[in-house]
This record gives structure tokens, C-alpha cells and sequence, in this order.
């Protein structure tokens, strides 16, 4: 092969895969785990104060454009659907590609519940390894959340499962993540207005422990060594819900767990009376998400908590950050939306439908 048939051929592969990488990009099922995802790789370089990373607790229940327009710092959540907790390591390594965040939250619901319930169902898993972009991180997540047994090639390329997803590339909004960089307009927050009301949970607050399954004890330590190593200041939190006396134990067995590595855990269930919930009308879903009106006081007591602990620049101003600005007024509007039709369904008892 001569000089020319080289250059030639290194040519073809180079369009080969850039094609082929892009396409893969559009044809992944569209929805809000993806925008949210293509959302954060659309971020600039080097401009989140903060990220979250977690479960479906995250992206409901608070609002980075709210906490931007009364703060100016710029808080991002890294979140998917039932995320297990063996994720938010590479999910750090991941950010870390991009951002230097000054606080990484970790939501820790997930820790309570068993790896191998949520391992059952890869949708949770693929959440994860189907809304990153190609890299070696994401090789590595992939060998950390998929076993040996399942059929890896279809998580290292995941254009095999969705390969008949073409209906993906008719839609315009979708060519928009050929890089996987698509800005999110609400900064991945997800505004809900139904109404599934629920009594307060008795279990909050309750003392005692209980221990967590040792597959998650394992990953708990491993990410707070991680952390640890690399010197990075992180807080965790577990989100108001319709907790079990069971549940709430486990969390005070992970506060232990936490504050021995030098960390502060704020279990939100113990404070229900300072952020003002009210479960029969702040929740969309029977007590597990809010809606507008429960995010909107759950950022409010996260950002008072931020403010009270941490010291953040103020980057209202920055043009850096229009786009910033443009999703604490569209948040606004959006707010005052919801608080129309939240109102509207409790008036008329017209609640959520209950998944069975």
C-alpha cells in the first residue's frame, strides 16, 4: 500500500466512525434521561459549581434554575431513573471530563434497596451506559455495572439495540445530539404538576439502624475513598419521601458510615417541618416525587443549607451564563403553570392515577 492509499484509507475510517458514533448518538430513544444527559455535555467547560448525581429523587425535586436566579451559582443534575449507587463513581469521573465542580450532592435512596432488585431490570443500568458518550470511562462503567454474563457488545455499542430506532433520525430535535451536546432549557430539571396525596410518613425521624446490604456498603466506601483521594468536597442528602421505618434506619446507618469519612449526610426526612412538605398536596406520585410546589420548597431548604455551609462566587452577570438566565425565567413561568393546575386538582380532588 503506497502513501496515497494509506492517507486514503485513513480517511474513509475517520468519516466511518465519526458517522457512525453520531448516528448512534440520534437513534438513542429520546426522553427526558437523555436531554438531561446530552443537556450537561452541552454545558461550557468549567462552569458548574455543582453537580447531583443520583436517582429520579434529583430531577423533580429541585430546581437549578431557581437556585441560579437567586443565587447565582449553577447546580446540575446528573441524574437517571432508578440509578444504582455502583454508578456515581464513574458518574464523578465522567463530570470531571468537562467541569471542576465545587460540591458534588449524591442523593442516596438507592443505597437502601438491595443491587441485586435493581440490577434485574438493565433498563436502569443502560440509563446510565446508553446516555454517556463514547469513552473509556464508559467502558469502565459498563464493567462495573454489567456482569460478565449479559451481552456486553450490546452496551459497549449500543447502536445494536437501537438499530431500529430510525425513527429517531426523522425528528429534528434529534439531530441536534450528533455530539450528544444538546443544551437543556430547564438544566434538567422536570416540572410536574399532578397531585398524588399520601399522609405523613410516622417512620421519619425514628432512631435505631439498621445495616444496608454489603454489596452497597461496598460501593458507599469505595466512592467516599474516591472521593477522599481526589480531594473533592461532596455533601449527601436522601430526598423527602414516603419513607418506611425500615428505610429511615438504613439512613442512619449510612449517616454513621459517612460522617466517619469526614462527609455531612442531611436526611431531608428528618426536616419535614422546616421545608414546609405537605404530602397530601406536594407530591405528584403518592410520595415518592414532587411536583412544582414540593420542588420548589425542597430547593429552598437545599439552598439555604448550601448558602449556610458552603461559599460559592455569585455568576448572575457573567454572560457566560445567559443561558442560565433564560432557564430561571422559563422556571418561573413554568412554576406558575403548575401552581395553576396543582391548585386546580386539589380543588377538584382530581388526583395522579396509582401505578400498581
Amino acid at each position: 500500500m503506497n502513501i496515497r492509499q494509506f492517507v486514503k484509507s485513513v480517511i474513509f475510517v475517520v468519516i466511518f466512525l465519526f458517522a457512525f458514533i453520531s448516528v448512534s448518538y440520534i437513534v438513542r430513544t429520546n426522553g427526558d434521561v437523555k436531554d438531561r444527559f446530552s443537556g450537561f455535555y452541552a454545558e461550557k467547560d468549567d462552569t458548574l459549581d455543582i453537580i447531583m448525581i443520583g436517582s429520579s429523587p434529583i430531577f423533580p425535586f429541585y430546581s437549578a434554575p431557581k437556585l441560579w436566579g437567586e443565587t447565582g451559582v449553577a447546580m446540575y443534575p446528573l441524574s437517571s431513573n432508578v440509578q444504582r449507587p455502583v454508578a456515581m463513581k464513574y458518574l464523578v469521573e465522567e463530570a470531571e471530563k468537562t467541569q471542576s465542580p465545587s460540591l458534588y450532592i449524591f442523593e442516596m435512596r438507592m443505597y437502601t434497596m438491595e443491587d441485586e432488585d435493581l440490577s434485574e431490570n438493565m433498563a436502569y443500568t443502560r440509563g446510565v451506559t446508553d446516555n454517556m458518550t463514547y469513552s473509556i470511562n464508559r467502558i469502565k462503567t459498563i464493567q462495573a455495572m454489567v456482569p460478565k454474563t449479559e451481552d456486553r457488545l450490546s452496551f459497549y455499542v449500543d447502536i445494536f439495540k437501537y438499530h431500529t430506532n430510525w425513527k429517531m433520525l426523522t425528528l429534528k430535535s434529534e439531530w441536534m445530539n450528533w455530539r450528544y451536546h444538546k443544551e437543556s432549557e430547564l438544566k434538567g430539571l422536570e416540572v410536574k404538576d399532578e397531585v398524588g396525596p399520601i399522609s405523613m410518613p410516622t417512620a421519619a425521624g425514628a432512631e435505631g439502624e439498621m445495616a444496608i446490604s454489603a454489596v452497597q456498603e461496598d460501593h458507599l466506601r469505595d466512592l467516599l475513598q474516591y472521593l477522599r483521594d481526589n480531594k473533592y468536597q461532596a455533601l449527601f442528602i436522601s430526598s423527602p419521601y414516603n419513607i418506611t421505618l425500615e428505610e429511615q434506619q438504613k439512613f442512619n446507618y449510612i449517616d454513621g458510615i459517612i460522617s466517619d469519612a469526614g462527609y455531612s449526610f442531611v436526611n431531608m426526612n428528618n426536616f419535614y417541618d422546616e421545608i414546609g412538605i405537605v404530602f397530601e398536596e406536594d407530591y405528584a406520585d403518592y410520595g415518592s416525587h414532587t411536583n412544582a410546589v414540593g420542588a420548589e420548597k425542597c430547593t429552598d431548604f437545599l439552598e439555604k443549607y448550601l448558602m449556610d455551609n458552603y461559599k460559592f462566587e455569585d455568576k448572575r452577570g457573567n454572560a457566560l451564563y445567559k443561558s442560565w438566565d433564560n432557564a430561571y425565567e422559563l422556571w418561573l413561568e413554568r412554576l406558575d403553570e403548575a401552581k395553576d393546575k396543582i391548585e386546580e386538582h386539589i380543588l377538584n380532588e382530581d388526583y395522579a392515577i396509582k401505578e400498581e
